[in-house]
């Protein structure tokens, strides 16, 4: 949903969206996704407060199962316009501009700005349960499920012949 910056009125918008589904960069959502969201402009600066609402399946990081993790985000946002910026390739991003996001071509894109919401809130690292014990490195159980001997019992090939020197002095 695309919203041309120049038409929000002076008392603002109050957009109450739900999208189906996000497809976008790798999100996979359970259900829609709902955002409330108010919109006032100053302006060229565009200030978006509210919520977003929803849920996404994520992967756990040690036992590699799908798992439904709520998303709850307030938003405070603020946009500016896209400098002009000149034909470098690089350009670098002031102190006061760390904190602002930018709009291009008087449109800013409300269903982006949901799906970089929900990106940043996701875990670095997912896990399904705080006590999962993940997979044996070894024989690759669910070690949730079932346990397993052979992490007592490996020897890395290339430390076995250190052993051999440990049953020497014995």
């Amino acid at each position: 949903m695309k919203i041309t910056v120049s038409d929000i009125e002076r008392e603002g918008l109050i957009l109450d969206i739900q999208e189906p589904s996000l497809t976008k960069a790798s999100i996979k959502t359970v259900g829609p996704v709902e955002a409330h969201l108010e919109i006032h402009r100053y302006e060229e600066e565009v200030s978006i407060k509210g919520g977003i609402k929803g849920h996404v399946v994520l992967q756990c990081s040690r036992c590699l199962i799908d798992f439904q993790h709520d998303i709850d985000i307030n938003v405070d946002l603020l946009y500016e316009p896209l400098p002009a910026i000149s034909e470098e390739e690089s350009y670098e991003i002031g102190r006061d501009e760390a904190e602002i996001a930018f709009y291009r071509d008087d449109e800013l894109d409300i269903t982006d700005m949901i799906t970089e919401q929900i990106l940043l809130t996701i875990p670095m690292k997912p896990l399904c349960d705080e006590q999962c014990k993940g997979l044996c490195p070894y024989c690759g159980a669910d070690l949730n499920l079932q346990s397993c001997d052979c992490g007592k019992q490996y020897i890395d090939p290339r430390l076995a012949k250190l052993k051999t020197l440990l049953e020497r002095k014995e």
